[in-house]
């Protein structure tokens, strides 16, 4: 039996499989998934899981470098942004880099996958760039 919290199969397996420099972003039930990136899809209900206990829940099993967020993530502020400020804070996501909505949009299409979760509160997208832990 596994340690971390991660029971999830596929996403674990996920980021078992993750190269330095690869991205695994996690999204708002309402972000577009492009053809041909892979989808977990652990969306149950609106609200279930949450976008803060799914990012909590990845970053106890993944090794970030950087993070990317959408400008309209700030400036919409929704519920989950103070805890991607403090783990921002606590290094535990790396450089944060700004772009657009649209260009974050077009970013998921590099993606190795996308996690939605129940989320329904607008720009509640993160992608997360997977570093090296050595």
């Amino acid at each position: 039996m596994k340690k971390t919290p991660l029971l999830n199969i596929a996403l674990s397996r996920l980021i078992a499989s993750l190269g330095h420099g690869d991205i695994l972003l996690i999204g708002d039930a309402g972000l577009p998934v492009p053809t041909g990136v892979e989808l977990i899809d652990l969306a149950l209900t609106p609200g279930i899981p949450d976008f803060a206990s799914t990012l909590q829940t990845v970053l106890a099993e993944m090794q970030v470098e950087s993070h990317v967020l959408a400008d309209e993530t700030l400036l919409h502020q929704p519920p989950a942004l103070p805890l991607i400020e403090q783990l921002n804070a606590q290094g535990e996501l790396g450089a944060r880099r700004l772009m657009s909505h649209e260009e974050f949009k077009q970013l998921s299409r590099w993606a190795k996958a996308i996690v939605r979760t129940g989320e329904c509160q607008p720009y509640s997208n993160i992608a997360l760039v997977a570093g090296v832990t050595f």
